[in-house]
């Protein structure tokens, strides 16, 4: 009897990025204005966030997240159909119920993918990434899997509140995770600490604090607040930490990696966490400083900005960390690896054009007037 013939290791690579933001830019000195203060100092050289893009009145989650979705799969050269599975990660959903995912899902035509949301606040989009990861490695039935991470938090802000208002922004990215004979991701590590829960978030209108008309009075806990400020080392300590974890299970070093990926909600704090680690800040790529902080949309979107600028080349190690409300982080590393793919038996060609994250059939599409990281 002859032994059992084993299928090489499914690989699961990130093939194509894509990213949108609204329209309307709201600047510090707009801000400085609204709220009597100047704010620009502050928000500028400590924050590093020069104007941000809100939603328009008729515009929502579903609406960021289809844009930054179509144009993923754009760039991928895929059709609606081609999807097998849609994540989206966000902690701003169309609705309670249903699924912000099964209304992208329906707007896209995605009739084959099914859909679900996640919500693990800003460090959504690396947990979404980890498991859509997962599924491809797991199962088959499961080649491509498109994954957004979408924001509307400037719908719960209140525009009196300066801790919140001069932060928080919108916009939505997307990325198509396709099965590969190459390795792409190649490690990951989830991390919460449900003690620091009650210290930020929007705590009415969900089971425990439905909203009333006492609730819409006062006008608080239904907006984003911060109840109590999270200590300094959770990021520069936690995420040095995160990331050196990660790196060891891929198997690489600190210097091994080309591009870092940080949330984007404060550029001090990367600076200094860059320097924890002994890497050059040129290594990072930010771009909080034109779209302020997008939460788990913020590294879908600036990884679309670093392939938009040319920052990425094949075989370059990648590592994206998130963190936020819960308090929840994740890291994921990758190699960027967008020509490796082979979904069912047929490996797709090389990219004709110069830039490393297009597809033949991709052209890129994005509307946005600035490219490159802030630094």
């Amino acid at each position: 009897m002859s032994a059992p013939a084993f299928a090489p290791p499914r690989h699961a690579t990130i093939v194509a990025t894509g990213s949108y933001v609204p329209e309307r830019v709201v600047t510090n000195a707009e801000l400085s204005a609204a709220l009597g203060e100047d704010v620009d100092d502050f928000v500028s050289n400590t924050l590093g966030i020069r104007e941000r893009r809100i939603c328009a009145p008729d515009e929502s989650t579903a609406d960021l997240a289809e844009r930054a979705a179509r144009r993923a799969l754009d760039r991928a050269g895929l059709a609606p159909d081609d999807v097998d599975l849609l994540i989206v990660a966000t902690d701003t959903p169309e609705y309670i119920s249903p699924s912000t995912a099964a209304v992208v899902q329906g707007r896209l035509g995605a009739r084959r993918a099914g859909a679900f949301d996640l919500n693990s606040a800003c460090a959504g989009f690396v947990t979404a990434l980890d498991v859509a990861w997962k599924y491809v490695r797991a199962d088959e039935r499961y080649s491509r899997v498109l994954v957004v991470g979408a924001y509307a938090m400037s719908k719960f802000v209140d525009y009196r509140d300066k801790k919140t208002s001069t932060i928080f922004a919108d916009g939505a990215g997307a990325v198509v995770v396709q099965a590969s004979d190459e390795p792409g991701i190649l490690a990951s590590e989830l991390f919460a600490d449900g003690t620091l829960a009650p210290g930020m978030g929007v705590f009415a209108g969900g089971a425990a604090e439905p909203i009333t008309e006492g609730v819409l009075r006062d006008g608080y806990r239904n907006r984003l607040r911060f109840v109590k400020k999270y200590p300094a080392e959770v990021n520069e300590q936690g995420w040095p930490r995160i990331a050196r974890s990660v790196l060891a299970r891929a198997g690489a070093r600190e210097e091994d990696v080309a591009l870092w990926l940080w949330t984007q909600v404060n550029l001090s704090t990367i600076r200094a966490v860059m320097g924890a680690l002994g890497q050059p800040m040129e290594r990072a790529h930010t771009v909080m400083g034109k779209w302020g902080y997008t939460g788990s949309a913020c590294l879908p979107m600036a990884l679309d900005d670093a392939a938009d600028a040319g920052r990425l080349r094949d075989g370059d190690l990648v590592l994206l960390t998130g963190s936020g409300a819960g308090l929840a982080m994740g890291c994921v590393a990758l190699r960027w690896n967008p020509t490796g793919c082979e979904v069912r038996g047929a490996r797709c060609e090389r990219a004709a054009s110069g830039h490393p994250g297009a597809l033949p059939l991709a052209t890129r599409t994005s509307h946005l007037a600035t490219t490159g990281s802030d630094e």
